[in-house]
């Protein structure tokens, strides 16, 4: 690009649509023409399998998940994602205890993510599992040809960066937050949430039994229900408006032998939730 100056003025610009603007303009940002985004692994699954859901049930529960991830490892490229569970709630109390700002709170639930990860990882490790970090995205490729399947935590890098809530200093975006940005950065084929309900129901089934379960919905829709609970982050949701690449999510019930195979082959299990506007 060729290099220009600004009249009466020594300042020095490269020519580009951008030169010049100050990126806060809206009627300048609206007029910006944009290409499809690069979607670099469009044939891949990004897996967030929770903590509490899965992780912290023990054996139980992770045993058959990662026999299940094993047996559709030739057939389907993934990313294991991973969730925190009991043990970040544990410390996320005694943070707001101690008064402890969002960015600190939000470091120590990454910490607790990253230990599932190690867990899942190992249990992966004979199969080509691989932990990987923020860092390694460039080298999935790599990965990917050596048949290896990625373990990553959840948790989003913002860390001490942590954007501030609306309500309280609990981080908004947490590992189901992470799972869905990966996913979307990487252009993935989908984004599953392996969770231990069989998707997003009008109210938290485990405390509201007469609960119904809502097999698809668009996420504006969901926004406006205004539900009390949700099996998924709302941050998820309110992304899920302003998505490129990954367009809609899938909430599935992994404690059910063959819901992640189901998933993985494109089924319509548990619960769609898509963008709607």
């Amino acid at each position: 690009m060729a290099l220009i100056r600004e009249k009466d003025s020594k300042r020095l610009h490269v020519k580009s649509k951008l030169m010049g603007e100050s990126l806060v303009s809206n009627s300048f940002l609206s007029s910006i023409e944009y290409k499809e985004p690069f979607r670099v692994f469009p044939d891949v699954s990004v897996l967030k399998v929770g903590g509490q859901s899965i992780t912290d049930l023990g054996a139980r529960a992770i045993n058959p998940v990662i026999k299940e991830i094993i047996a559709n490892s030739d057939q389907h490229k993934m990313i294991i994602s991973t969730g925190g569970g009991t043990r970040s709630r544990h410390v996320y109390a005694i943070a707001l205890e101690l008064g402890m700002p969002t960015g600190i709170i939000a470091k120590l639930g990454q910490s607790v993510s990253e230990q599932n990860a190690l867990i899942i990882t190992t249990l992966l490790s004979p199969y080509g599992g691989i932990k990987v970090g923020d860092d390694d995205i460039p080298k999935m490729g790599a990965y990917f040809a050596q048949g290896c399947i990625p373990v990553i935590h959840g948790m989003p890098p913002y860390g001490y960066w942590e954007h501030l809530p609306k309500d309280g200093r609990l981080p908004a975006n947490r590992t189901d937050v992470g799972a869905y940005l990966l996913a979307e950065v990487i252009g993935a084929r989908q984004c599953i949430f392996v969770k231990d309900v069989d998707g997003l129901y009008t109210d938290n089934p485990k405390k509201v039994p007469e609960a119904t379960l809502i097999p698809k919905v668009g996420a504006q829709e969901l926004i406006d229900m205004n539900l009390d609970d949700l099996a998924v982050e709302r941050t998820v949701v309110e992304m899920l408006l302003s998505a490129h690449s990954v367009t809609q999510i899938q909430i599935i019930n992994g404690l059910k032998e063959g819901n992640i195979t189901r998933a993985l082959e494109g089924d319509h299990v548990g619960t769609i939730i898509y963008k709607d506007v």
